[in-house]
């Protein structure tokens, strides 16, 4: 199932929107001071593009360094990130397939307004290092 709705993803909205995490990257990129950020933005991309069966988890070792560069990253990058996300998740959910998308696409907001201090890992590892 994971496969088929990231195939699914992939035509409708993923492509376009990793396209528009790359874009971020190459221009994150251009100074030294941004390139992690860049980092951070092919990272997104790679996730934009093959969702299901992976999930965000916490970085146990993210300092204030991640908490101030969150907050660069929202102003000049996150928040039209965030908005292809709103725009794309809410068109999707106009047809009774694309709502599992449309929801997909909701739940990659808060790391595209936050991605640092965020680790992208399978579901199956997410689930395994949770304690009950």
């Amino acid at each position: 199932m994971r496969f088929i709705l990231n195939v699914i993803w992939l035509v409708l909205c993923g492509l376009w929107m990793a396209i528009g995490y790359v874009i971020a990257g190459l221009i994150c990129c251009v100074l030294i001071i941004t390139i992690p950020f860049g980092i951070a933005s092919f990272r997104i991309a790679g996730f934009a593009l093959w969702p299901f069966g992976r999930t965000t988890v916490e970085r146990r070792d993210a300092g204030a360094g991640s908490l101030i560069g969150n907050v660069i990253w929202f102003v000049f990058a996150g928040w039209w990130l965030a908005l292809g996300h709103i725009f794309t998740g809410i068109a999707l959910c106009l047809t009774i397939i694309g709502i599992p998308l449309g929801i997909a696409n909701f739940k990659l907001i808060p790391i595209s307004l936050m991605p640092l201090g965020r680790e992208i890992v399978s579901t199956d590892e997410a689930y395994a290092g949770y304690r009950w």
